[in-house]
């Protein structure tokens, strides 16, 4: 099957509903979400009935940090701009909305690939995959011989080799990479909802498990229109910039 991944949509409903009609467009046939439904952006209730439509026709989602946080009051560790939307996105929810949140799973597996929204080694502590020793924890902390992860804003792939030794590939968007059946893999689709690589086109990844290929897109959408949103919502002008810079 054809499976659209997509992380850390962040509430932004421009940028999720592109992703979703290109991945349509492109035939996939099954999604998977990442993780950060909400936060910073302006339309977490629309995202959330969104993600939670896909998972009734079997899509596969995990929990997030900002998920957590808005479900189960949980924001000790946020910056003071975080928490303010976190208490703004809880006040837009319903109780169907945080009760669906508050199910996430921290990971789901399918077939020889693990979903995850940070590290596979410790997936309730929101550790960041930062560089290849940080990839090589989490693939070693899996049986799963490809995970797929979010919780950093930019597109990313590691893998790991039978003597161990773990390496980085820069992947280009529109390049199908094969994932060679001798080697783990860790990869990061990069943010739908909050690119932060200096390119505010919305990221997801399509994964081939039948071929066993890759490929990142980046998807242009009216970022402006988001940023607006988030402006008239009252929320820091800050969030709103990052879309419109892409960091």
């Amino acid at each position: 099957m054809l499976i659209a991944i997509l992380t850390d949509l962040h509430a932004n409903r421009e940028a999720v509903s592109a992703c979703l009609a290109d991945a349509e467009h492109r035939g996939a046939t099954a999604y998977a979400f990442l993780g950060d439904l909400v936060g910073y952006g302006a339309d977490p209730a629309w995202v959330v009935d969104t993600v939670a439509s896909y998972v009734e026709r079997g899509a596969w989602a995990v929990l997030g940090n900002h998920d957590i946080a808005v479900a189960s009051r949980d924001d000790v560790h946020m910056n003071p701009a975080a928490k303010a939307v976190i208490e703004w996105t809880r006040a837009q929810m319903n109780a169907s909305q945080l009760h669906f949140l508050a199910s996430l799973p921290l990971t789901q597996e399918h077939g020889e690939v693990l979903f995850v929204h940070a590290s596979a080694a410790k997936p309730h502590e929101w550790e960041y995959i930062l560089g290849a020793l940080d990839a090589m924890k989490s693939m070693h902390a899996t049986r799963c011989r490809i995970t797929f992860c979010g919780h950093v804003h930019e597109p990313a792939l590691y893998h790991l080799s039978l003597t161990g030794k773990a390496g980085t590939f820069t992947p280009a968007p529109e390049v199908a990479i094969p994932l060679a059946s001798t080697r783990r893999w860790l990869a990061i689709p990069g943010s739908t909802g909050q690119p932060r690589d200096g390119n505010p086109a919305a990221c997801y990844a399509l994964y081939d498990d039948i071929n066993h290929e890759l490929t990142y897109l980046r998807v242009p959408y009216d970022h402006e229109s988001a940023a607006r949103k988030i402006v008239d919502a009252g929320l820091p002008e800050r969030l709103a910039q990052r879309l419109i810079e892409g960091h």
